[in-house]
Formats: C-alpha cells, sequence, structure tokens
C-alpha cells in the first residue's frame, strides 16, 4: 500500500515533514468552495499532506509555542488523533510528530454511513476544558475545512460515530473527552 506510514506495520513514533506552507489560495476563495464532503477516495493522505493538515488545525506557528487556532487564555488542552487503517496516531504540535497510541484500525467506529466507507484518515478531537474545549475544536476543523476546500479535498466534520468507544480505545485520561471527528482526504 502506498501512501501513510507504508513503510512499517509496526513504526513508532513519526516525525512528520515540515508542513507545506506556500499554498496562495485566498481565503475568499477557501470561503467559497468550502462545503462538506460526502465522496471520498480511497488513496490514503501521504505523509506531507498529513503534516500540513495537523499544522492547520492545531500546530505552531510561533516562535513562543502558540497555535493556529485560538486558545482562550491560551489553554493548550485540545488534542488531536488521527485513524487510519495503520492505527491511532496523536499529533504533538510542538515537535510535529505522530505519537503511535495504537496499531489496531479502528476506523469501523466512524464508518456508520455509507459515505465514509472508502474514508482512510478520521481526525478525532479531544478536550478537557468544559468552558472551551468545543471552541477549541470548532476553530481547529473549520482550519482544516478551509484548507481542504482551498486544495481540492474532501472533509467533513462528523458527530455521528461511536462516542463511548472511541473513547475506550483512545484510553483518555481522567477528565478528557472525545468532542468531535472529521473525515478528511482527497476528493473522489
Amino acid at each position: 500500500m502506498a501512501g501513510l506510514f507504508a513503510t512499517s506495520a509496526m513504526a513508532a513514533d513519526i516525525k512528520l515533514p515540515e508542513p507545506d506552507k506556500t499554498n496562495t489560495a485566498t481565503l475568499i476563495s477557501a470561503l467559497e468552495n468550502r462545503h462538506s464532503d460526502r465522496e471520498f477516495s480511497d488513496k490514503a493522505l501521504d505523509n506531507a499532506t498529513l503534516s500540513t493538515v495537523l499544522w492547520v488545525a492545531y500546530g505552531v506557528n510561533r516562535a513562543d509555542g502558540k497555535r493556529t487556532i485560538p486558545t482562550a487564555m491560551d489553554k493548550k488542552d485540545l488534542n488531536v488523533y488521527v485513524f487510519n487503517p495503520e492505527g491511532i496516531w496523536l499529533y504533538d504540535a510542538d515537535s510535529n510528530t505522530l505519537k503511535q497510541q495504537s496499531t489496531e484500525n479502528h476506523l469501523a467506529l466512524f464508518k456508520l454511513q455509507d459515505y465514509m466507507q472508502p474514508v482512510s484518515t478520521v481526525l478525532v478531537y479531544t478536550g478537557s476544558n468544559e468552558e472551551y474545549a468545543v471552541m477549541h475544536a470548532g476553530s481547529a476543523y473549520q482550519n482544516v475545512q478551509l484548507y481542504a476546500a482551498a486544495n481540492n479535498m474532501a472533509s467533513i466534520v462528523r458527530g455521528f460515530f461511536e462516542h463511548e468507544k472511541v473513547a475506550e480505545v483512545l484510553n483518555l485520561p481522567e477528565g478528557q473527552r472525545v468532542i468531535i471527528s472529521q473525515a478528511v482526504g482527497w476528493r473522489k
């Protein structure tokens, strides 16, 4: 299989390539093209594309460690997990690394609707702050939606999935909760 993580079924942490920040699409064109996709290709995201998607969602964009999204009172309680056929990964924005959480394919937890069948990458946003975590997740997934629109990619934010089972496979620490998921990939 060519694509994400194809080099090793038991890869440990993965240092991602630097995100591509050269996109020349305008915000207006991204807004014009933003929509929820329900037609995905089964082509996997490569590491370079995933790196940029994750940076757009919640990456470090300043020398002082601040993020691509606003975080109330600089609370960095948002976590972004990547689910794909090779397992589950936690995005570490500070090192631009994926930290392996599982080698099992849990994508079936998100494939409750037919259009989700070809999806090979799902982002899951979790947080602990009762007041702000949902706002942070919304900022992150909107950034990804706009990036997808600007790059002819497919993306849809989804609340219809197995929340409790996802929380269970993530083995979330006390106080963390699953907020929302987002399928992201290539358009069919």
